[in-house]
C-alpha cells in the first residue's frame, strides 16, 4: 500500500470518527421515566467519549485518568513512528499552549500510543521531550491500549508498508478536550491551527 493511499485512508477514518463523536454529542437514546407513557424524557446530551484507564507514562509511572483530575486533558492518539500527522499535531498543541500563556497550566496534553509493540516507555520518553515540556506520553499493553481507544472511540489498525519492509499505523487524528473531572467537552479536528486551538481552549478554560 502506498503512502498516499495510507494518508487517504487515515483522513477518511478521521472524518468518520469525528462524525461518530458529533452523533454522540447531539443525540443519545431517551430514558424512560416513571410517569407512564408521558414519562419518557430526553437525556442531557452528554457525549459517551472517554472513561477510566490505567497506563504507563513516559517516565515509567503507572497512572490513571484520576492522576490528571483538576486539569483539562487534551488527548491525542497516535504513535512515535508516525511520519507526519502525529509530530505535526503535537507541534500544534505545543504552539497553542505557548499561545495560552499562564492558562496553559490548566491543560494537560496527553499523547496515547496506538502502537504499544514499538512504543515502549523509553521510546515514549525520548519522543515527547521534543514537544511541550508538559506533554505526557502514555503506553501500555495491547489490551490496555485497545480499552482506552474504545472508550475514546478511536480507530486504529496496522498497515504493512511494503516499501519500507515495516508497518505503519492507520488511526483517527482527533484532539479530545476533557474537563477537570475527565468528562468530554469537545474535540478539535486535525488541521486546526495553533491560534484556533488556543482560542478554542481559552473559551472553555474561562
Amino acid at each position: 500500500m502506498s503512502r498516499a493511499q495510507i494518508l487517504i485512508i487515515s483522513a477518511l477514518s478521521t472524518i468518520m470518527a469525528a462524525a461518530i463523536i458529533v452523533l454522540f454529542v447531539m443525540t443519545r437514546p431517551p430514558t424512560v421515566g416513571t410517569g407512564g407513557v408521558s414519562g419518557a424524557v430526553q437525556s442531557t446530551g452528554a457525549a459517551l467519549v472517554g472513561g477510566p484507564f490505567t497506563l504507563n507514562d513516559h517516565t515509567g509511572k503507572r497512572v490513571t485518568e484520576a492522576d490528571y483530575r483538576g486539569k483539562f486533558m487534551l488527548v491525542f492518539f497516535g504513535y512515535t513512528y508516525c511520519p507526519d500527522i502525529c509530530p505535526a499535531e503535537l507541534q500544534v498543541v505545543a504552539a497553542a499552549l505557548d499561545e495560552l500563556g499562564d492558562k496553559a497550566k490548566d491543560v494537560q496534553p496527553i499523547f496515547i500510543t496506538v502502537d504499544p509493540e514499538r512504543d515502549t516507555v523509553k521510546q515514549m520518553g525520548e519522543y515527547v521531550e521534543n514537544f511541550h515540556p508538559s506533554q505526557v506520553g502514555l503506553t501500555g499493553s495491547a489490551e490496555e491500549i485497545a480499552k482506552v481507544a474504545k472508550a475514546y472511540r478511536v480507530y486504529y489498525a496496522r498497515v504493512e508498508d511494503e516499501a519500507a519492509n515495516d508497518y505503519l499505523m492507520d488511526h483517527s487524528s482527533i484532539l479530545y478536550l476533557m474537563d477537570r473531572e475527565g468528562r468530554f467537552v469537545t474535540h478539535f479536528n486535525y488541521g486546526t491551527d495553533a491560534k484556533a486551538l488556543a482560542k478554542g481552549l481559552a473559551e472553555r478554560l474561562g
